[in-house]
């Protein structure tokens, strides 16, 4: 591979995982620039931006205009779904963030969000499906996986498309999109805001830390008092299940999980807590990651019913509230598929996904 095309994929990549990152450091002129990077190892980009513009005596050159913002959860697909309502129809087009035809006549039309345990990739080995707003970069893994056995039941075609966390469910709520494939847990507070079909995984709740560590032989969560640790932001497993763990030193939560995951590989941690294929992901790329599995015990994280427990291991399909005919289409597939075919389907998606 070439430089350029080395350097135009990772450009994609950071675009994927990034898609709302804006720089704080502000230049008009180059030797502005050159400035700010000599005082590069001193500060932040932004007082960079303060600096090189007092010095430099540019108006204007002090406002922040811009800040680093990543969003939450990283890198997100959406899969839309576009009815075609018979020969010469044209389909209905919410925007030109990408598009997905369901094909038939009578169908409900619209659009689905899918993947957030998928590994980015340059090509489209191993049934990979490119990123729209991405040109160069493909989505694969095990929510693009169950995405297709979707589309390929209806009829429908599938396209991904990189987007937040946070924008998943206001997307089906508005109509943008028609369905988010993207590791949502069935939880009350999300079902009152959407429907959900599914679950499309149960995804076991358990911590991972590293084979030297004092932790590595913990059998229950006691096991795990006074570690210091930390999860992905926004999730039951910072903000119910690690305050469970005894004298624990909480860590600020890290806003994706390749950054919770290097917080652990790097020892800045000493375990981090997650789902299980969020585990089962790392593990197979870095050996020294051992995964601590309490389910099914006393020593597991605790709720306060087994109703509670479920709504938070079952990952479901968020959709529009009362698109039933979607839903339904959804769930005419996933009700064929056990827990078996659900786990292969999963080991089969770590077993194909790129080494980093």
């Amino acid at each position: 591979m070439e430089m350029q095309e080395r350097v135009a994929g990772v450009i994609a990549a950071l675009k994927a995982e990034y898609p709302d990152a804006l720089c704080a450091l502000q230049y008009k002129k180059d030797y502005e620039l050159m400035i700010a990077v000599r005082l590069s190892a001193q500060c932040t980009d932004a007082r960079q931006s303060r600096d090189a513009g007092a010095v430099c005596t540019v108006p204007d050159a002090g406002r922040l205009r811009g800040r680093r913002h990543c969003g939450r959860g990283g890198m997100r697909a959406l899969m839309r779904l576009l009815q075609a309502q018979g020969a010469g129809h044209r389909p209905r087009l919410s925007d030109a963030a990408g598009r997905v035809r369901r094909k038939g006549a009578g169908q409900d039309g619209g659009s689905a969000a899918a993947a957030r345990r998928w590994p980015q990739q340059m090509d489209d080995s191993n049934g990979a499906v490119p990123i729209s707003n991405v040109p160069g970069a493909y989505a694969n893994g095990y929510d693009v996986m169950i995405a297709q056995k979707i589309c390929e039941a209806n009829g429908w075609q599938l396209e991904i498309v990189s987007s937040a966390w946070d924008s998943l469910c206001p997307a089906v709520q508005s109509g943008t999109m028609d369905a988010n494939i993207a590791g949502q847990s069935m939880t009350a507070d999300r079902m009152q805001e959407v429907d959900m079909a599914g679950p499309y995984y149960y995804a076991t709740i358990v911590c991972v830390t590293t084979k030297d560590s004092p932790y590595a032989s913990a059998t229950s969560i006691a096991d795990l008092a006074g570690g210091k640790c930390t999860a992905q932001s926004g999730t039951i497993w910072y903000d119910s299940c690690l305050p469970q763990i005894e004298n624990a030193e909480l860590l600020a939560p890290a806003e994706t999980a390749p950054a919770m995951i290097m917080q652990l590989q790097t020892g800045a941690v000493d375990f981090i807590c997650t789902d299980m294929p969020t585990a089962m992901g790392a593990a197979a790329q870095d050996d020294n990651l051992v995964i601590l599995n309490f389910s099914g015990t006393d020593g597991d994280f605790q709720f306060a019913s087994e109703a509670e427990r479920a709504e938070n291991v079952n990952i479901g399909i968020s959709v529009r509230k009362g698109n039933t005919v979607l839903k339904d289409a959804i769930d005419s597939v996933l009700s064929t598929m056990t827990e078996d075919d659900f786990n292969q389907l999963m080991d089969e998606a770590i077993r194909i996904q790129p080494e980093v």
